[in-house]
């Protein structure tokens, strides 16, 4: 592993950079306009009530990209396992291992565990992040299609 680059827990005092790389990344995926959380949400959501956890990877001990996922659970291995919300690395250091790091410790992660799976959604049209994905032997699962109940639909799907 490159020595500059270094893999940690994120921390509270991390919220603000954890906020920087979400609206980084929205915007790459052309979806800034979706983005609403702020820090106070951050905060709540990540260190208080731990609904997901962030990896952040640093690149000469500057904040260089992020892992966010949470716990899932498959009901055919009867383990959990971890799914990858997001991915991102700073345009500025991409191609350096930064990307390839973060998976590796989430691996880790699931092996120390026992846990059955890391899974995890791209665009269609994410070129680049598709070839990276599959350079690292990961799989499509291109029979699943994926749903989404959001905002309004939410609300009436609930009463």
């Amino acid at each position: 592993m490159n020595e500059l680059i270094e893999i940690r827990e994120a921390q509270e005092m991390d919220t603000g950079t954890i906020l920087e790389f979400i609206k980084e990344l929205a915007v790459y995926e052309k979806l800034l306009h979706e983005v609403t959380a702020d820090e106070s949400l951050l905060k709540k959501t990540l260190f208080e009530t731990e609904y997901a956890k962030v990896l952040i990877a640093e690149y000469d001990g500057k904040p260089a990209g992020m892992a966010l996922y949470f716990h899932s659970y498959s009901t055919f291995l009867g383990k959990p396992g971890i799914y990858l919300e997001d991915l991102y690395v700073k345009e500025k250091y991409r191609g350096m291992g930064l990307g390839k790091q973060l998976l590796k410790k989430l691996a880790e992660i699931c092996n120390e565990n026992d846990f059955g799976r890391l899974e995890w959604s791209v665009l269609d049209w994410n070129k680049p992040s598709i070839d990276f994905y599959e350079s690292l032997g990961a799989d499509s699962q291109d029979e699943w299609i994926k749903y989404r109940v959001d905002g309004d639909t939410l609300k009436k799907l609930s009463k």
